[in-house]
């Protein structure tokens, strides 16, 4: 797999539009903090960890609906392995005009684009939610 952020992305696009309620993904500690951000922000309910059947760690993140419609109605891969995008703090597009939020990865750690533009942080635009 060349791009794992993408690949978690996708399970959460699917897993919304067909209403399951539970993802389950291969674990890693940058999708556990893209997680963590969306379910501070209220597009998922919760998210856990656990353990396939082979022994391997996974993220089981439960998906959330409003009124039966999924709570994330769109999401977006911005960088890709293949073209890297970066912003200064100045610089990071607003998503919906900020209906919606961006993931980046800065120095600091994962934030949401709010979080980057109040702290004068840049970095990378992993993907946008909204």
């Amino acid at each position: 797999m060349t791009d794992p952020i993408s690949d978690f992305l996708t399970r959460l696009r699917n897993a919304s539009k067909a209403k399951l309620d539970e993802c389950v993904i291969p674990h890693s500690n940058l999708k556990e903090s893209v997680a963590a951000i969306l379910k501070t922000e209220g597009y998922v309910s919760d998210h856990t960890n656990g353990t396939s059947a082979l022994g391997h760690k996974t993220l089981v993140v439960k998906m959330k609906y409003v009124d039966g419609a999924p709570a994330i109605t769109g999401l977006t891969r911005v960088s890709s392995p293949g073209r890297r995008l970066y912003f200064s703090y100045t610089d990071i597009p607003r998503v919906l005009n900020g209906l919606g939020i961006g993931i980046i990865s800065t120095s600091r750690g994962l934030m949401k684009d709010a979080d980057c533009r109040r702290n004068k942080a840049g970095g990378e635009l992993l993907c946008n939610v909204w």
